[in-house]
Order: structure tokens, then C-alpha cells, then sequence
């Protein structure tokens, strides 16, 4: 689906849901995340219906995810981190699904 242009570049291991991923150092979490295949980034509470990235910019919140325990981060908005710890969310407000966006 994603992938880098260059190709390569260092590597950093992050844990998403228990498994541990292999992505670009210095690049936005949800790219990383698109990158590795992860898909889609939460569920709607309400209807549980999948939700992925829409404008990579900070503006949707369609990326949300909780990260090393904070919920509701924007995925989009923040850079990985080696060791970083990502939970996609199931419906319920662990990554701030508390209202459809």
C-alpha cells in the first residue's frame, strides 16, 4: 500500500496491540502505522466503523490512537519514537473515540 520512496534509512521497533513493528526513524507516527500495513487506526464507538488518516495534517482525527498510554493522540502529529508503545482502539474511548469526529 505505503511505501518509502528512498527505501531505506534507520530503523526504530515500536509495539503496536502486542506486536512488535519494524518503521522509519524520524517519521510521523501514522505514517509508520500506514506503512507497516496497520489498518484501519480505530472504530467509531457508536457504529464501529473502521477509521484511517484523511488529511495527515492535524485537522481530521481520524488518526487517533493511544500512545505509551495517552489516549486520543494524534497520530499524524507526533514523530516514533524507538520502543514507543501504540494501541489501536476497538470502539471504546481508549483512543479518545469518545464522540465521531
Amino acid at each position: 500500500m505505503f511505501r518509502a520512496l528512498d527505501g531505506g534509512g534507520a530503523k526504530q521497533s515500536i509495539d503496536v496491540d502486542g506486536r512488535r513493528v519494524q518503521v522509519r526513524a524520524g517519521i510521523p507516527l501514522a505514517i509508520a502505522l500506514l506503512e507497516a500495513g496497520v489498518i484501519p487506526f480505530r472504530k467509531t464507538p457508536v457504529s464501529g466503523e473502521p477509521r484511517a488518516p484523511v488529511c495527515l495534517m492535524g485537522v481530521c482525527f481520524e488518526c487517533r490512537v493511544a500512545v505509551d498510554g495517552r489516549s486520543g493522540v494524534q497520530a499524524c502529529m507526533i514523530e516514533v519514537a524507538d520502543g514507543m508503545s501504540v494501541r489501536i482502539s476497538s470502539g471504546d474511548a481508549l483512543a479518545g473515540d469518545d464522540a465521531d469526529v
